[in-house]
């Protein structure tokens, strides 16, 4: 693997010259915006830019409203837009887009800005010009459309038949998933720059990230330094003890951010009151998030049962669509550990396993491989933790963490999966 490459100027140095090729290598240029310490960077950065070099050409922001948001967090992106209003051509988009819920087996997946709920919505329309589901001038819109999906057909909309740039606020120090996207994946690039990527089957696309390299102590000396305006929220989650990496203010009922629920209730009671009654199982997961309830060390198998024969019992007091999900997983993960099975230290077999007469021709290579006979009900916390071997208990913990895409079992969201369930939640929603 390739290791990291430092260079003998600053992160900041680094990132004006990165906006420089930007602006003078592309036709059109637009910032996914979010409000967020990271975007904010971006947006920053871009608007030195323009204003010391005098480009009067608009950029595109493109911001999602999600609705249950921080009300601070919306004051501070309506006036750092208004501020530099004569660079930007803006796309609030306050549009009913499907997005996870990880709070509730009943209602895994929620719409903002659903007009069939309004008498709920946690707040109205900004008192900013928006785009809602009324007005949209999206030709590739579909309501309850994917979060993702609506992404990147807005930036194959927005490019049209010229050269775009996407600038996008993410920075590889955050997880090792994104340094090697960024910097190490194999990927088609602009001039061969690595923090560039050109999105797969649109012609004139390309996804920009010059804040790759930054830190988070780099992200707040900028800001400190150069005086630029920031989302006061970052203030009152410093208050409340949070490390600057544990630092997110995106809607906070996906499957990683709704350990930050807690403080929701805490920074806008009013606020939060709303999300309540709108977002289903808000305050179960305020109560129970980091608990051992959802947590997985201390999960324990209630009397009478097998890991094997409590998972049954999970599956079935879910809601028939739920469980359907959950046993198509399950089905794929026995599958793959019978039929791939995989590399492990042959001083620990696990129950159920044998050798496979086979090597490894993936990983670790050439290395004896193992397949499961049979599913044990448990293996060791640390083999389990490390996803070496498949287990019943791996599976009762993922009903029980509402882990609805199986992420703790490998699995990831597919498209088709995210189709059939909207289809299966509208079904339901009838009954």
């Amino acid at each position: 693997m390739s290791a990291k490459k430092y260079l003998s100027k600053s992160v900041y140095e680094a990132a004006v010259e990165r906006i420089d090729i930007i602006f003078k290598n592309f036709e059109k240029i637009y910032i996914s915006f979010s409000g967020g310490k990271d975007s904010s960077v971006m947006l920053n950065l871009a608007v030195d830019y323009m204003r010391k070099h005098n480009i009067r050409e608009k950029i595109g922001i493109l911001f999602i409203d999600l609705e249950g948001q921080y009300k601070i967090t919306i004051d501070f992106i309506k006036n750092i837009l208004i501020k530099n209003r004569d660079l930007f051509d803006v796309y609030w988009c306050c549009l009913p887009l499907n997005l996870r819920n990880s709070l509730s087996v009943f209602e895994p997946f929620w719409t903002p800005w659903d007009l069939n709920y309004r008498d709920k919505w946690i707040r109205d329309y900004p008192d900013y010009p928006c785009i809602t589901e009324k007005n949209n001038p999206f030709p590739f819109f579909k309501k309850n459309m994917e979060f993702e999906n609506f992404i990147i057909k807005f930036g194959e909309w927005y490019a049209g038949d010229k050269k775009t740039a996407c600038l996008v606020g993410i920075r590889s120090d955050e997880s090792f998933n994104r340094f090697r996207t960024i910097a190490l994946k194999q990927k088609n690039m602009l001039n061969n720059l690595t923090w560039t990527t050109k999105v797969p089957k649109i012609e004139k696309l390309y996804c920009c990230y010059p804040i790759y390299d930054w830190r988070d102590r780099d992200i707040w000396i900028g800001n400190y330094k150069l005086d630029w305006d920031y989302n006061g929220l970052y203030d009152l989650f410093y208050k409340a003890g949070l490390s600057l990496a544990k630092m997110r203010i995106c809607q906070p009922y996906g499957d990683d951010q709704r350990i930050g629920l807690n403080l929701f209730r805490i920074i806008e009671p009013e606020t939060w009151a709303k999300v309540v009654n709108r977002v289903s199982g808000a305050n179960f997961g305020n109560i129970y998030c980091g608990n051992r309830i959802i947590g997985y060390r201390n999960v324990k198998l209630p009397k009478g049962h097998t890991w094997k024969s409590y998972t049954r019992l999970l599956l079935e007091t879910l809601p028939k669509s739920t469980a359907t999900n959950y046993k198509t997983k399950f089905f794929k993960f026995i599958k793959y550990w019978k039929n791939v099975g995989s590399v492990v230290n042959t001083s620990w077999m696990p129950d159920g396993a044998v050798f496979s007469g086979r090597l490894s021709t993936r990983g670790n290579k050439n290395l004896p491989l193992v397949i499961y006979k049979k599913i044990p009900d448990k293996l060791p916390a640390w083999a389990e933790t490390k996803r070496l071997g498949p287990s019943w208990r791996r599976m009762a913990i993922c009903i029980l963490k509402n882990d609805l895409l199986c992420r703790s079992l490998s699995f990831a969201q597919t498209k088709a999966q995210r189709e059939r369930m909207q289809i299966l939640l509208e079904k339901y929603k009838i009954i």
